[in-house]
C-alpha cells in the first residue's frame, strides 16, 4: 500500500521534472498533461502557465530582433547606396548628394531613442518625475509646437482646453511626448484642407485628452493591432516620413505608467479620434 501510495505521488512529479528539463532545454511549447485535482495537479497548470509565458516572451523577442532588422535595413541601404555612388563619381560631393545621408543618420538616431525608451517602459525602469501640470497650459504648448507642421501641410488645427481644468500629478515632458506622437500621427495622415482637433476634458475621476482627425481612419481588423511595435496601417509609406513606427507604441507605455489608458476609435473615410485618460491629482 506504501508503494502504491509513493508512486501515486512521485509519477506526477516526475512527469513535471522532466517537462521543467525540456524547458531548459528549449524546448518552450512543451506541456506537461493535468490529470489531477489535487495539489499537484495544481503545480501542473501553474508549470504549463509559466511555459506558455516564456514562450510568448521569446516569441516577442525574436519578433522584435527581426522588425530592429528590417528597420534598419532600409535606412543603411540609402546611406550605403548614397556613399558608394560618392566613391564613383556617380554624384559630385555637394551639400544637396550629403542631404539624404543626413537624413537617414537622423533617422537612425530617432529609431536608437525610440527603441531605449520603449525598452526602459516595457522594462518597468522608465524614470518619471511627476509633479503638479496644468493640463490646459500642457495642451496649448504642445500645440503650439506642432502649428507650424500642420500649416506646412494645409491642415487646420485646433485646441479645446478650458482654463479650469484641475491638476494633474504626471511627468510634464513625458506628456508633452505622448501628445505630440498623437499629433504627429494625426496630421500625418490628414491630407490638406483637412482638420485636426486637441481637446481636454474634465471626467470625473480622470482628464481625458483626445486627439481627433479627419484624416483616412483606421480600418476595423487593424485597430487591434495599431499599437504594436513598428505596425504601420500602410507599409508602403514606411520611413518615407521619417516616422520610426514606435511612436503609438511608446505613448501607449508611457501612459500605462501614468496609471491612465489610451483607446481609439476610427471610421475609414472620416477619422480617427485617440484618446488618452489620465488620473487626476
Amino acid at each position: 500500500l506504501g508503494f502504491v501510495l509513493t508512486r501515486t505521488v512521485v509519477q506526477p512529479l516526475q512527469v513535471v521534472a522532466e517537462g521543467a528539463r525540456r524547458i531548459g532545454r528549449g524546448d518552450l511549447d512543451h506541456r506537461v498533461a493535468v490529470t489531477a485535482r489535487d495539489e499537484i495537479g495544481d503545480l501542473a497548470r501553474q508549470f504549463n502557465e509559466m511555459a506558455a509565458a516564456l514562450e510568448r516572451q521569446e516569441q516577442s523577442r525574436q519578433a522584435l530582433t527581426a522588425d530592429v532588422a528590417h528597420e534598419l535595413r532600409t535606412p543603411l541601404a540609402v546611406i550605403r547606396a548614397q556613399v558608394e555612388a560618392l566613391q564613383d563619381g556617380v554624384f559630385e560631393f555637394s551639400p544637396e548628394s550629403v542631404a539624404p545621408i543626413h537624413d537617414q543618420v537622423l533617422l537612425l538616431g530617432r529609431l536608437v531613442d525610440d527603441l531605449r525608451t520603449l525598452a526602459l517602459a516595457e522594462a518597468g525602469q522608465l524614470p518619471l518625475e511627476c509633479a503638479e501640470t496644468d493640463p490646459a497650459a500642457l495642451a496649448e504648448r504642445v500645440a503650439a509646437a506642432f502649428g507650424p507642421r500642420a500649416r506646412d501641410v494645409g491642415v487646420d488645427l485646433g485646441v479645446d482646453a478650458p482654463a479650469d481644468l484641475p491638476p494633474l500629478h504626471a511627468d510634464a515632458q513625458r506628456l508633452e511626448q505622448i501628445l505630440g506622437n498623437l499629433l504627429a500621427n494625426a496630421i500625418r495622415h490628414t491630407p490638406a484642407g483637412g482638420r485636426v482637433h486637441l481637446r481636454v476634458a474634465d471626467e470625473g475621476q480622470r482628464l481625458a485628452f483626445r486627439v481627433e482627425d479627419s484624416g483616412s481612419g483606421i480600418p476595423p481588423d487593424e485597430l487591434p493591432r495599431i499599437f504594436d511595435r513598428f505596425y504601420r496601417a500602410d507599409p508602403a509609406r514606411a520611413n518615407a516620413n521619417g516616422s520610426t513606427g514606435l511612436g503609438l507604441s511608446i505613448a501607449k507605455k508611457l501612459v500605462e505608467a501614468h496609471g491612465g489608458e489610451i483607446t481609439v476609435e476610427s471610421v475609414v473615410g472620416a477619422g480617427s479620434t485617440f484618446t488618452v485618460r489620465l488620473p487626476k491629482a
